[in-house]
């Protein structure tokens, strides 16, 4: 921890901090873990691919790293008035400020009380602050930035801002942190496109040491399965609105995080996984005393990783290519969201690590599905944290060889620092081991004893693109679906097609001009109920389309990201009604079987309704830019 004392100790004799100018961030690594397995050979040559690959591009990043972080502390080479704009609000403050002594944290908050995962980080500045002061260093809001909750625009015209608000995000947050005045960077987020977009930034400013601090998740409401049930009955007119509604808020119910494990839950596995929150950190609920104690110790880790602290961590040295691997491996792990799979290349690309996705399938491969979290069982993140959680999780992978021990992380070198849980201590926090067994195998399992021997993501290649699906929430015997093929291009004309009874037989449906350039890309969860329906008649169902769905999707096989979208000129649209198609989550294959398919003329309806309403206007630019699902739909990376 730094303390006030430790920062005098770096202090010259002129009174400056002394800052270590010349340092190069490589990304060689030191210890191993003692006792865990070799690394699996497997993992080690899709590393291997990897640093090959971003070569280049990694060297170019660092060096931009190095050459901003030589000149010292952000705020010295401000002039007065700069300055004095700088601190006129910080009140007892600004003596800290102007002596230049002690660092400088930067807060970037997706604060907002309509988005429940969000609510609580309304006092996290003030908490943060008061931290900091208390060891001799400052804390500022530096910018807060948009989090919009996709719960809120399933089915509706704003879910077509929802992927490019995460290029939105990071580039609001590196305009707070363009004011060149901090040491280091607070990140507070926690939901889907939030935390991806923090992360961009992050790795921009890769110079300056972050920590992210979340805010755990609401309390159990009821079952998943109950709630699901009540949504597909209310798509079959069994029961009416009234029931829904009630329902839907015993789901929703509270300040936190939403308790399936969807993308928001995918995201907190990752920052743990990659070591970018404190151990531990995810999953502890947002009234809890001990989520308190962990904002605080948050403060004092990042202060304490800063060029004023006691060991200088910056975040682009933890954001290296084994970072990455083992993060995707957590991904595969617990069955995490689809969503990651764009996210990640993005996220990446911003560290100059260049991830494709046979890095996922090669990943995939090796490492077995541990956990079974709703959608793909019956529990919720708080039963999973019960168990055993994420320390337990990452525990049994290091000593498995399936994950890269050697990485440096926000507590300094090693994953091994990982597999603790925080406990409450005094009112502080300590860590205790994770525990040697699961204390739920219906939820969590060891290594030798996986619900899966594979990941639980499948990339899908042939004829018509590559493609991902989410094996771990499908029945074994549904992985395979060969059926004809019903083409849409909305979500509304597959509710009507449904409701009139067009539907009803073995199908898959197609729907397509749903990718970065037509629309945004935007969830298209509202379908899950219907096909849901159609899978529970008996028939065999599936969904191909170049858009995606939510973390939350389950039990119908759903070939997302279809790339090149039908708007790039994608084979996707080429495809009729009736084509018979065949997708394989087992063989990694998806396909028409056609004849003289690609030899069509390309579908081209009119996609004006996508241009305008609810700001969608104001994002043309960002459907005219953006890049490949494949590559991760980014606009600023």
């Amino acid at each position: 921890m730094v303390g006030h004392g430790l920062i005098q100790r770096n202090l010259n004799n002129k009174g400056r901090c002394i800052l270590i100018s010349s340092v190069k961030y490589d990304d060689s690594a030191n210890m191993i873990m003692e006792k865990a397995m070799p690394l699996h050979p497997k993992l080690a040559d899709v590393t291997q691919k990897v640093v090959n690959r971003s070569k280049d591009s990694r060297a170019a990043y660092l060096a931009k790293i190095t050459r901003a972080a030589k000149d010292g502390p952000r705020r010295a080479h401000l002039s007065c008035g700069n300055q004095a704009h700088a601190y006129a609000a910080m009140g007892d403050d600004k003596s800290t400020l102007l002596q230049e002594r002690a660092p400088n944290i930067g807060i970037i908050t997706a604060y907002n009380d309509m988005l429940s995962a969000h609510q609580p980080f309304e006092t996290y500045p003030e908490q943060i602050k008061q931290a900091a002061r208390a060891l001799g260093a400052t804390a500022q809001v530096a910018a807060g930035v948009p989090a919009m909750c996709d719960g809120v625009t399933q089915g509706q015209a704003g879910m077509e801002l929802s992927l490019f608000s995460r290029d939105t995000i990071a580039l609001a947050a590196a305009i707070g942190l363009s004011h060149n005045t901090f040491d280091a960077a607070v990140f507070l987020g926690v939901c889907d496109k939030i935390v991806p977009g923090l992360v961009i930034a992050a790795a921009t400013f890769g110079h300056l040491p972050s920590v992210f601090l979340p805010a755990g998740p609401m309390p159990s409401g009821i079952s998943n399965d109950q709630k699901t049930d009540v949504r597909k009955r209310f798509a079959d007119g069994l029961c009416d609105r009234d029931e829904l509604m009630a329902a839907e808020m015993a789901s929703y119910h509270g300040p936190g995080t939403c308790t399936f494990y969807g993308t928001a839950n995918s995201n907190q596995m990752l920052m743990e996984f990659m070591g970018l929150h404190l151990p531990g950190a995810s999953f502890v609920p947002p009234a809890s005393a001990l989520r308190g104690a962990l904002t605080k110790h948050g403060t004092a880790q990042v202060l304490s990783n800063t060029a004023l602290g006691s060991n200088f961590i910056p975040t682009a040295k933890i954001l290296d290519e084994k970072a990455w691997v083992n993060g995707i491996v957590g991904l595969m792990a617990t069955g995490g969201s689809t969503n990651l799979v764009l996210h990640i290349p993005a996220m990446a690309r911003a560290a100059g690590v260049i991830l494709e996705p046979q890095d996922f399938a090669d990943i995939s491969q090796i490492v077995p599905l541990l956990a079974k979290v709703y959608p793909n069982g019956l529990a919720d993140v708080n039963h999973f944290h019960a168990a055993g959680g994420l320390p337990y999780l990452i525990d049994q992978l290091l000593h498995a060889g399936l994950l890269h021990e050697d990485v440096m992380t926000i507590m300094g070198q090693g994953l091994h620092n990982f597999t603790r849980q925080a406990v409450l201590t005094e009112g502080a926090v300590g860590y205790a081991s994770a525990p040697k067994k699961s204390l739920n195998e219906k939820i969590l399992r060891p290594v030798n004893d996986p619900f899966q021997a594979s990941g639980g993501l499948q990339n899908l290649t042939g004829n018509l693109g590559n493609a991902v699906v989410k094996v771990s929430a499908v029945a074994e015997d549904k992985r395979f679906i060969e059926a004809p093929a019903a083409v849409f291009h909305s979500q509304d004309s597959v509710k009507k097609a449904f409701q009139s009874g067009d539907l009803n037989r073995d199908v898959i449906v197609v729907v397509r001009y749903q990718g970065p350039s037509a629309n945004g890309m935007p969830e298209l969860h509202n379908l899950t109920p219907f096909l849901a329906i159609l899978q529970d008649r008996g028939h065999k169902v599936a969904l191909v389309t170049d858009g995606r769905m939510s973390g939350a999707s389950g039990k119908v096989p759903a070939a997302i990201h279809l790339s090149p979208e039908a708007a790039d000129g994608g084979p996707i649209a080429l495809i009729e009604d009736g084509d018979m198609l065949r997708l394989d989550a087992v063989a990694g294959r998806l396909e028409t079987m056609a004849e003289n398919w690609q030899a069509r003329s390309p579908a081209k309806p009119d996609l004006c309704d996508n241009e305008s309403g609810m700001g969608r206007e104001l994002f043309s630019v960002f459907r005219r830019t953006a890049g490949a699902a494949s590559q991760g739909a980014g606009v600023v990376i």
